[in-house]
């Protein structure tokens, strides 16, 4: 008479003849997988959308709303400034420990300097607002003025304006690359 004995989950692994069958797709295979892959999607997505959200603070403007009402004011302003036919040059020069002057010299048309001005300018990061660097500008003279501040080296707008009594008279945006 032959022994019967109680089949474990062990024994229902394996054939008649001892082999492991075939590996088999289950329904518990399948949803392991299908969990799998959304998880890593998720997990990308978040990873992604957190590093865009935390880096870029290179918004041109607040409100394009109210930068679109001051059109018509900055074209004139433009319109006016060419008139003027004034002439400014600035000069960055990189000097010790990542820190650069700026000097500036502006001229009306005929070349005499200008008087009573104030000037204010900005290094400005064209990828992320949160790095652009504010320069103390002192005047220097007729038409002479320079600052300095700590700007690392890379790829800079300098925004340079000049103003008499509040009222900005020139105001100019230039591309420039810092050593």
């Amino acid at each position: 008479m032959t022994e019967r004995r109680a089949v474990s989950d062990f024994d229902q692994d394996f054939d008649s003849r001892g082999t492991k069958p075939p590996w088999q797709v289950t329904g518990r295979t399948v949803l392991y997988c299908l969990l799998g892959f959304f998880g890593v999607v998720f997990a990308a997505n978040g990873v992604l959308i957190v590093d865009a959200l935390s880096t870029f603070g290179g918004v041109e403007t607040d409100s394009a709303y109210q930068a679109g009402r001051r059109f018509e004011t900055d074209v004139a302003m433009v319109k006016a400034q060419d008139a003027r036919q004034w002439r400014v040059d600035a000069k960055v020069t990189p000097s010790s420990a990542g820190a650069v002057r700026l000097d500036i010299d502006a001229r009306d048309a005929t070349g005499a300097a200008l008087r009573g001005m104030e000037a204010a300018a900005v290094f400005e990061r064209p990828t992320d607002r949160r790095l652009d660097r504010s320069i103390t500008i002192a005047a220097d003279g007729s038409g002479h003025f320079h600052g300095s501040a700590d700007v690392p080296a890379g790829q800079w707008d300098l925004v340079i304006e000049l103003a008499r009594r509040g009222d900005v008279l020139f105001r100019s945006k230039n591309r420039i690359i810092v050593k």
